[in-house]
C-alpha cells in the first residue's frame, strides 16, 4: 500500500466507509474520526454497529506488520463503550447531515427493531484492517480472544491490474486452524449474552385507575393500560402522537378490528415507510385505543427508560386519576 501511494485516511477508510459489508455483512456505517472525548487525540477510524446492537471499533492501518493497533484499538473500545443509542443516533446523524428521527429510523430498520435495544453497546467488536499483522499482534490478538474479547483481522491487499486498483480481502483471524479460540470465543460470547438476559427489567407494577387497581402488570402492559385509561378520559391523538413517536403507533381511520384493521395497518406502515411487523404491535381487537374516531395499535416494544412516557401521559389527563408503583412496593 506504501509503495502504490494508497493513504490511510483518502483511500482506505474512505473505501471501507462506502463498502463497508466487504469486511462484515452485518455491519452498519455509524461514524468516521470519531473522538467525542474532551481532552483526548484519540480517533476512531470507522465506528459500526452490527445486527445485535453491538459497536464495532474498526481499526485501519497501512503498514505490513499492523503495529501496534489491537493495543490502539482496545482502548477506544473502552473508550466507546458507554456510548449510549441516543448518542450514535446524534452522530450518524452529524456525519450523514441528516434529521435525527432519519437517523432513528435507518438504525432501527437495521437492527429491525422498533424501539433501541435495551443492550445496545453493552458489547464492543473490533476489527482491526491492515496489508499484513506481524507475529506479536496475531498472538496478542488470539490471547485477548481466549479472554473473552471478539477481534477480527482483516487483510487487505492492493494488486494492479493495468490502471485499476484491486482489493483481495481475507479474513485471516480467526482462522479454521485455530478452532479451539473461536470455540473460546463463541462460549464466551453465550455467557455475554445470558448475563444481558439475566440484566433485562422485569419489573411488574401496579396501576391504579380511578380507583381501580390493576396488579402486577409486566411494564409493555402497563403502558398499554394507561394509554388506553387515559384515551377513555378524554386523551386527544394530537396529545398521544406529541408523547409517543409516530414510529411506535399504528393509527388507521375509522373505528374498524379484525383483518380489515390488519390490512389498513399495514398501508399505514408502507406510507410510513416503515416496515410492518405486527409481532411488535398490540394487534388483538380489544387491545386497540380508540381516539378521535381513528383505531390505534400501540407497540410492544417498551424499554425501561420508557417510564417517562408514562409519566407524561398521567400528567396530561388529570382527572382520569392514574399512579402506578413497583409491584415489589405494594402492601
Amino acid at each position: 500500500m506504501q509503495k502504490q501511494g494508497f493513504l490511510e485516511r483518502q483511500d482506505l477508510q474512505r473505501l471501507l466507509k462506502e463498502n463497508i459489508s466487504v469486511i462484515g455483512d452485518d455491519l452498519f456505517f455509524l461514524s468516521e474520526e470519531f473522538s467525542p472525548w474532551e481532552d483526548s487525540n484519540c480517533r476512531i477510524d470507522l465506528l459500526a454497529m452490527d445486527r445485535g446492537g453491538s459497536l464495532v471499533v474498526i481499526e485501519l492501518k497501512r503498514t505490513e506488520d499492523g503495529g501496534h493497533m489491537e493495543l490502539q484499538a482496545v482502548r477506544y473500545a473502552a473508550m466507546v463503550s458507554a456510548l449510549s443509542f441516543k448518542q450514535a443516533v446524534t452522530e450518524y446523524a452529524r456525519i450523514l447531515n441528516i434529521e435525527t428521527i432519519n437517523a432513528e429510523e435507518n438504525m432501527l430498520k437495521f437492527l429491525d427493531m422498533v424501539a433501541p435495544p435495551e443492550n445496545f453497546g453493552k458489547t464492543v467488536r473490533i476489527i482491526l484492517v491492515s496489508p499484513n499483522f506481524s507475529p506479536e499482534l496475531t498472538t496478542a490478538v488470539l490471547w485477548l480472544n481466549d479472554k473473552g474479547l471478539d477481534i477480527h483481522c482483516i487483510r487487505i491487499r492492493p494488486y494492479q491490474l493495468e490502471d485499476r486498483t484491486l482489493l483481495e480481502i481475507d479474513q485471516i483471524i480467526p482462522l479454521r486452524e485455530a478452532e479451539e479460540y473461536t470455540v473460546h470465543i463463541r462460549e464466551k460470547q453465550g455467557e455475554a449474552r445470558q448475563t444481558a438476559e439475566s440484566n433485562k427489567d422485569y419489573s411488574h407494577y401496579d396501576l391504579r385507575v380511578n380507583g381501580q387497581t390493576y396488579a402486577k402488570l409486566a411494564k409493555r402492559n402497563l403502558i398499554l393500560q394507561v394509554v388506553k385509561s387515559a384515551a377513555e378520559a378524554g386523551l386527544s391523538l394530537e396529545t398521544l402522537t406529541q408523547i409517543i413517536e409516530r414510529r411506535r403507533i399504528i393509527v388507521v381511520d375509522g373505528n374498524i378490528s379484525g383483518i380489515e384493521f390488519d390490512e389498513a395497518a399495514k398501508r399505514e406502515r408502507e406510507n410510513w415507510g416503515l416496515a410492518f411487523r405486527p409481532d411488535r404491535f398490540f394487534m388483538r381487537d380489544e387491545d386497540h385505543i380508540h381516539v378521535g374516531g381513528k383505531t390505534v395499535a400501540l407497540s410492544n416494544q417498551w424499554a425501561r427508560t420508557d417510564l417517562h412516557l408514562i409519566d407524561e401521559i398521567i400528567s396530561a389527563v388529570p382527572t382520569a386519576k392514574i399512579s402506578y408503583k413497583r409491584a415489589e412496593e405494594s402492601d
